[in-house]
């Protein structure tokens, strides 16, 4: 019953529908924030000034979606976790374990991305998740431990991730960075100012700091 009203919920005007979902929801929605034909249904739900999530997309089984200022989900993307309000013994050893998606100011998340939220993704500001069927996974199988493990995934300002890319839990991808199409981003990287790729990613080439999509003040690309 209570997947049939989120379901008609969707088909509502938004006014009507933003007010039922602050009030019976508990949701924080700014007044120009905007959700399209699409199923969202985190436990906690913040979009602040002129956010917007498009059409078709999924994003359940969260604690808490973050949308700041200006930035954007596009569509059929697939949002999914964890929640830790609900008793899962697969994650029952990792009790700081946070199944979170926080995206910064101005960041774009294009269409037809999967992105596992098991643990924490947070992506920065200024920052775009271009092309499509890109693949945010932090969680899998720990074959040394014969059990399911999660990892979270940390992706800068000012970052450009191409089409087709893979980041695996743990993986950080630093501020003032691209990632190359295709690529699968395995571990840790702080240094900026580089295009990282390949199979696993390593660092490719360096970004003159003149290139101006690092300088942009506003996150759309014309």
């Amino acid at each position: 019953m209570k997947t049939f009203i989120k379901l008609i919920l969707i088909f509502l005007p938004w006014k009507i529908r933003r007010w039922i979902l602050i009030k019976f929801f508990n949701y924080k929605i700014h007044p120009t924030a905007r959700i399209g034909l699409s199923y969202i249904y985190p436990q906690y739900l913040e979009m602040k000034e002129n956010c917007l999530i498009g059409h078709f997309n999924v994003g359940i089984h969260l604690d808490k979606i973050i949308i700041g200022s200006y930035s954007h989900i596009g569509r059929s993307n697939w949002i999914t976790g964890c929640s830790t309000k609900k008793k899962s013994k697969h994650f029952s050893h990792q009790k700081d374990r946070k199944s979170e998606l926080i995206i910064g100011n101005h960041t774009a998340i294009t269409k037809n991305h999967h992105i596992d939220c098991t643990s924490q993704i947070k992506i920065g500001n200024f920052t775009t998740i271009a092309g499509y069927n890109s693949q945010l996974l932090t969680h899998s199988i720990n074959i040394y431990e014969n059990r399911q493990d999660s990892h979270p995934i940390e992706i800068g300002d000012y970052c450009f991730i191409g089409t087709r890319s893979t980041l695996l839990g743990g993986c950080k991808l630093p501020s003032y960075s691209v990632l190359g199409a295709g690529a699968v981003l395995t571990q840790v990287f702080n240094k900026e100012w580089i295009i990282y790729g390949g199979v696993p990613a390593k660092p490719k080439k360096e970004i003159p700091q003149t290139a101006k999509y690092f300088s942009r003040k506003q996150g759309f690309v014309y």
